[in-house]
């Protein structure tokens, strides 16, 4: 029985249909489990796509597709699998992408390179033709899902469903956009790390609808970490269906190019953030902000030493203190700071200035502070204007247990 995260919002949010976006589930039986684990997404004739995928060097099939796909800018469907990666299965793995793509092709009537496919689970077991086969028949005829459905389909050892959604205008329409999200572990930032799937009805050329995205996810999927692992199958995907009937854009140049552009980033951030929020054992979520650093991409790397170093996450998991922690964690990164520079907050509370506890410390503040659900971690370097935030979650007795069990 899987328990929900005490970081989980309240409910699933209220997503907007997206026009020229058909969600439908089945059950391939990937896993011994009772449970949708096949999703089917068919889009509209001339919808676009962008994609950004993992850097892992051991990357799936699913994965190696796709960057090639993605070149041709178009898209009509996407299918994915949950209960098993296929990565790290040679030749077997490729064959059983190619045939779902194959399949899904024959029966939109068009090419196989415009079919998505995605795989997310046990690693190093081939995805089997025949469950793949039966599982994809079943999709395509099924009945309509709410994203809801989808979203709860795609997951693993999520224990929520992860989606958002907002608006903007765009010339003289209002385009909607609509996203889900997976991820739970073997979360750290390296393009992305977990499948997200993100919708808009607006009508964007690929090369602009490319650039939105890669942007977009340099302050969110790259900037979350549960546990320092980089998945073999990270895929994030942008789809947009034209529905919306504004004119294209082509350019950031067009109107409402700007408008979709922070729409598509809010999402890109609740998502990612929604993936911390349901870290793997998490019962903290935690802000990592790094100021005052030669460079922003300085200040980054000294964030991402914080925000995954161990000693931090069991500290503030136990609730305590330990800003020595952080100051270590800083020093490790091997980027530009200086000892006698550093200041250290947590919450609103500096601890530390200058290499040395603030005076009339009191640490009651910083307690209390550490009591709460959302944490706040701030260092500053004193060295320059760089800043970077990332996010991440605290280590728990909760993580060891899911993964020690996770074949099973």
């Amino acid at each position: 029985m899987i328990t929900r995260s005490p970081l989980a919002p309240a409910a699933f949010p209220a997503l907007p249909d997206i026009a020229g976006v058909t969600c439908r589930v089945a059950r391939a039986h990937y896993k011994q489990w009772d449970r949708c684990d096949l999703s089917y997404v068919e889009l509209a004739p001339g919808t676009t796509v962008a994609g950004v995928f993992t850097r892992n060097i051991c990357c799936s099939s699913e994965v190696e597709i796709g960057r090639e796909q993605v070149k041709g800018g178009t898209g009509r469907a996407l299918i994915v699998n949950a209960g098993n990666s296929n990565a790290f299965t040679g030749y077997r793995g490729r064959e059983a992408v190619e045939q779902i793509m194959a399949q899904v092709a024959d029966h939109l009537g068009c090419s196989a390179s415009e079919v998505f496919v995605s795989s997310t689970g046990v690693i190093g077991v081939p995805l089997p033709k025949d469950k793949a086969r039966a599982g994809v028949a079943a999709a395509l005829t099924a009945e309509p899902c709410s994203w809801e459905s989808i979203a709860e389909t795609i997951g693993t050892t999520d224990t929520f469903a992860k989606g958002s959604a907002a608006s903007a205008i765009v010339g003289d329409r209002t385009v909607h956009i609509a996203g889900i999200v997976k991820g739970s572990g073997m979360i750290a930032p390296d393009m992305a790390t977990m499948l997200g799937y993100i919708f808009t009805d607006a009508a964007v050329a690929p090369a602009l609808l490319h650039q939105m995205l890669s942007r977009a996810t340099g302050g969110s999927f790259n900037a979350i970490t549960v546990d320092s692992d980089t998945s073999t199958s990270d895929t994030v995907l942008l789809f947009a269906t034209g529905a919306a009937g504004n004119a294209p854009l082509a350019s950031w140049d067009d109107a409402g190019a700007d408008a979709l552009y922070a729409a598509i980033e809010q999402v890109a951030l609740d998502l990612a953030q929604q993936v911390v929020r349901d870290g793997e054992g998490a019962s903290k979520f935690i802000e990592i902000a790094v100021s005052g650093a030669v460079s922003d991409d300085s200040a980054r790397r000294v964030a991402l030493a914080i925000a995954n170093s161990p000693l931090v996450k069991t500290a503030i998991a136990g609730e305590d203190a330990n800003w020595g922690r952080v100051v270590m964690a800083v020093g490790k990164a091997g980027e530009p700071a200086d000892r006698d520079r550093l200041a250290i907050r947590f919450g609103d509370h500096w601890v530390a200035r200058d290499g040395l506890p603030v005076d009339g410390y009191d640490e009651a503040p910083v307690a209390a502070h550490l009591k709460g659900q959302d944490i706040r971690v701030g260092a500053d370097l004193g060295l320059g204007e760089g800043r970077a935030t990332v996010w991440t979650c605290d280590l728990t007795h909760g993580y060891i247990s899911i993964n020690a069990d996770y074949r099973s």
